[in-house]
């Protein structure tokens, strides 16, 4: 097929000089006789990853209840330093993150995903053989460069793997695997003590080197390479051997000889790039200000205050609600489309966080009586606080379950689909810079808003915060559902698609 002639025969068409189903028809044609067996087989390798990076994330919160009461003085942590233990894996993110932008442009997008598995594996290994509390710090640094690194490489490897039918669930298992992964570190938090535990945690990223061997380069760096037949390989490989994958091929070699190879200051002015970096910042900014961090440093409490004895089992709720609504997420994905999830999940983290601002309120105008007024007091003196409690509980679980809807897979999801392919790398990390900046900033000054806000005060902040959300995707965040990534590149440019 000549894909110039298709291209301008659509552009004389959507003149109204005729209808452009033939390419419609076409592409379905071509979607039709492809197999995604081997894509599911690479898309699981390369979620590995994002499973490592969430047994990174969550490893923290059964560790520091055993380093703070350790016998060993050199191990033993601190309020403080249990407080850097669990946040400094932010500040390693927030450089890998930088460091993965220039991996995927000169490595390529297999070979990072196979050496951030290394600071993984060492960053454990140096947790496992600590000796004194520094040596943890350097482990959670490391694996927090690893997380920095997974962050932006797979959404970007699955998004230029996958086709349109498919990207939207492929590219949703990423935050799958990173709560599966927090879920898998809160169970074994049960059973192990903080080396062992380290231990299993390296295991994930061990498999992700080993079987990321077995899978393909993408085809669209391939081709930014120059390598053709590799690519025209890679796509065999991943539709399978009926696809005719020399037009899947064609087309994105025409995207990306229009766009030119190299990243140049003058493209700044190019809306294609500085509208979708926009989008992408300010949705990163959103989803740590929504409130996910605070919600989750106060779960344990909220539990208990619900007379959930269990904390750590407590732990292992959270995280099974995580992964329930984020598969549902990533099997609506490509049916209900990008934004109608992002404004339901928004939705609901605003009305939640409000309530949670309704209960601190409330909790302060009925405080929990002391033991020794509970020896003066009939039981209805606790009615108050108890009703409160599951008030609290109510609202969590609707945060979560929202929150696993939108706004904790799609941006990443989002992120992966909006760039053009020469800026990709390093718009993608500006993202993930963005994103765990504010995550660092948002956990370290969570104790100073609630004292200058107070708690209610915090969580309506948080509140307004998911009603802006709500309205900037209305506003400005595309839908990108069913679109190859060069009609979206397209999209933003003002023109049309190949």
């Amino acid at each position: 097929m000549d894909i110039q002639n298709e291209r301008r025969r659509l552009l004389d068409a959507e003149d109204g000089d005729e209808d452009p189903t033939g390419l419609i028809s076409e592409q379905e044609a071509y979607l039709s006789k492809v197999k995604n067996r081997n894509l599911y087989l690479a898309t699981f390798a390369s979620v590995l990853g994002p499973m490592s990076f969430g047994f990174v994330l969550g490893y923290s919160s059964p560790a520091i209840p055993e380093l703070t009461s350790i016998a060993d003085p050199r191990l033993r942590l601190d309020d403080n330093q249990a407080s850097w233990f669990g946040s400094i894996v932010t500040l390693g993110a927030a450089a890998g993150g930088l460091l993965g932008g220039w991996m995927v442009e000169k490595m390529g997008r297999k070979l990072s995903l196979m050496f951030c598995s290394l600071p993984y594996v060492f960053g454990f290994t140096m947790i496992i053989a600590a000796q004194n509390v520094w040596m943890l710090y350097i482990g959670r640094v490391l694996t927090g460069l690893a997380s920095g690194v997974t962050s932006l490489v797979v959404p970007l490897y699955i998004s230029e793997m996958a086709h349109e039918r498919v990207r939207g669930t492929l590219g949703s298992c990423v935050q799958l695997m990173v709560v599966m992964g927090i879920m898998g570190v809160y169970l074994g938090g049960l059973y192990l003590d903080w080396r062992w535990l380290a231990i299993c945690s390296s295991i994930p990223p061990t498999l992700l080197m080993v079987c990321m061997c077995f899978m393909p380069e993408t085809p669209r760096f391939l081709l930014s390479q120059g390598k053709r037949r590799e690519a025209e390989e890679a796509l065999r490989f991943l539709r399978g051997p009926d696809a005719p994958v020399e037009w899947e091929c064609a087309r994105i070699e025409e995207a990306c000889s229009e766009q030119g190879s190299t990243f140049q200051m003058s493209d700044l002015k190019d809306p294609g790039f500085y509208k979708p970096l926009m989008i992408g910042v300010m949705m990163m900014i959103f989803q740590q200000m929504t409130g996910i961090n605070a919600i989750m440093f106060y779960a344990e409490n909220i539990f208990e205050q619900a007379h959930f004895k269990e904390s750590d089992l407590a732990s292992v709720i959270v995280g099974l609600i995580q992964v329930v609504f984020t598969g549902v997420a990533a099997l609506i994905m490509d049916k209900a489309g990008r934004k109608v999830l992002l404004i339901i999940s928004g939705v609901a983290m605003a009305i939640s966080t409000t309530a949670f601002g309704v209960y601190f309120y409330l909790m302060s105008k009925f405080p929990p009586p002391s033991s020794l007024s509970l020896l003066v007091l009939d039981k209805a003196a606790e009615e108050p606080h108890a009703d409160l409690a599951w008030l609290a509980l109510a609202s969590m679980a609707v945060f979560i379950t929202g929150f696993a809807l939108g706004w904790g897979p799609i941006p990443w999801l989002v992120m992966s689909e909006i760039f053009p392919y020469k800026v990709r790398g390093i718009a993608s990390a500006v993202c993930v810079l963005t994103n765990w900046s504010m995550a660092f900033i948002v956990t370290k000054t969570f104790k100073d808003m609630m004292i200058l806000l107070t708690s209610a005060g915090t969580f309506w902040l948080f509140a307004s915060m998911c009603i802006l959300n709500v309205v900037f995707t209305i506003a400005f965040i595309p839908e990108t559902k069913g679109k190859t990534l060069e009609q979206i590149e397209a999209m933003f440019r003002g023109t049309s698609g190949p």
